[in-house]
């Protein structure tokens, strides 16, 4: 019976690692999108980013992103949450400094216009989304920095927001990276 349990283990662990491990990578292979692999975003010919992995923009030619508790590079092997909640003070101290900071660099914005996840890290900490209402709140700044008319760079964001998958499920986004590749493909062609 022993040698028996030990064979049927055996050829389960085989089965349930390699086996299925393989049956999810040739399904990716056919019916995912790029074919199972990580969509990258080009420009000028040159990969500058993963699309589904956010990246530090801290220029106020940029529009910016979520923060990260991966680091400031948005390190993909620290992610995870910080684990903080509303009941910690220093993590109200830290979101307090990025409201100050957003604040400073957004001088026509209230205190209550700041969104929520412009002051807080997402859950893995590598959220490479934000909302039409943070992006439009950048707007401004962003316009203000590359001597664009509002209207253009609003035009923009209004271009780059994603719909909820099947109109249905989830919020509309903006993908941070992939509206600041449209801006700058916008600033090349207004060369």
């Amino acid at each position: 019976m022993l040698l028996k349990s030990f064979k049927l283990t055996l050829m389960f662990c085989v089965l349930f690692s390699a086996c299925y491990i393989f049956v999810l990578w040739a399904f990716a292979q056919v019916f995912g999108p790029n074919k199972g692999n990580a969509e990258v975003v080009e420009l000028n010919g040159k990969i500058v980013g993963a699309a589904y992995v956010g990246q530090s923009f801290t220029q106020d030619i940029y529009f910016w992103g979520r923060p990260s508790c991966a680091g400031d590079g948005y390190d993909a092997s620290s992610s995870g949450g910080s684990n903080k909640g509303p009941s910690n003070e220093a993590y109200l101290a830290e979101v307090e400094v990025r409201i100050d900071t957003f604040l400073a660099r957004h001088p026509y914005l209230k205190r209550e216009e700041v969104s929520a996840e412009m002051v807080t890290a997402s859950g893995s900490g590598l959220d490479p989304h934000i909302s039409p209402k943070a992006a439009f709140a950048q707007a401004e700044r962003v316009a203000e920095a590359r001597r664009m008319p509002l209207e253009e760079v609003m035009a923009i964001v209004s271009g780059q927001v994603e719909s909820p998958l099947f109109g249905l499920f989830g919020p509309e986004t903006v993908n941070v990276l992939k509206l600041n590749i449209a801006l700058e493909e916008a600033a090349d062609q207004n060369k």
